[in-house]
């Protein structure tokens, strides 16, 4: 083998090791069938497969049956956090979850992506966390590297790429301030 052709194959070897891709086939087999299979109510059962696949996942988290987690072994997620009905969790990266978050339905959180200005668009896993009392609204984005303060809300259909402010509302593509949001006490 000459050294282009070295030089080529090593630029072209896969980001994820042999651990990680058997790791992503039992994975989808399970969320395919066990995970999708079960009962709508059946929240702590999910939560438990989820921490058999290395997801650090509060007993009291919930996840609807419909949910999409890729890599869950990269998954950390709080109590009283909901995660809605075809929801898409592209864990490549850490994604952090803390307490009473809320993720809604059809919306995409995405801890990967690729460096454009590398011709070999090398693999990113940059991390997500979504604070306490996070709300990211149906079929919004948010994208990698996003960290969302404390009770930051991104409205429907919003696109977060930079990090969300404590209490405030977003929306929009890219996210803009719209408002204050109220604060819980809890």
């Amino acid at each position: 083998m000459n050294q282009e052709n070295s030089e080529r194959l090593a630029r072209h070897q896969s980001p994820y090791s042999l651990l990680e891709k058997v790791g992503r086939v039992l994975w989808s087999v399970c969320e395919a069938t066990l995970f999708r299979w079960s009962w709508p109510t059946w929240f702590g059962y999910r939560a438990w497969l989820l921490r058999r696949f290395g997801a650090a996942v509060d007993p009291k988290a919930n996840f609807r049956r419909t949910v999409r987690t890729t890599c869950p072994w990269n998954l950390t997620v709080g109590p009283d956090t909901s995660i809605g009905d075809h929801a898409r969790l592209y864990c490549l990266g850490p994604v952090t979850m803390g307490k009473r978050v809320t993720v809604s339905q059809y919306s995409h959180i995405c801890a990967g992506s690729h460096d454009h200005t590398d011709p070999d668009m090398p693999l990113i896993r940059s991390p997500i966390v979504l604070n306490d009392d996070v709300w990211v609204a149906a079929d919004a984005f948010v994208g990698p590297g996003v960290t969302a303060q404390e009770g930051a809300l991104l409205g429907a259909r919003g696109c977060a790429f930079k990090d969300l402010d404590a209490w405030t509302v977003y929306g929009g593509n890219p996210a803009k301030t719209l408002k204050n949001r109220p604060r819980h006490v809890v």
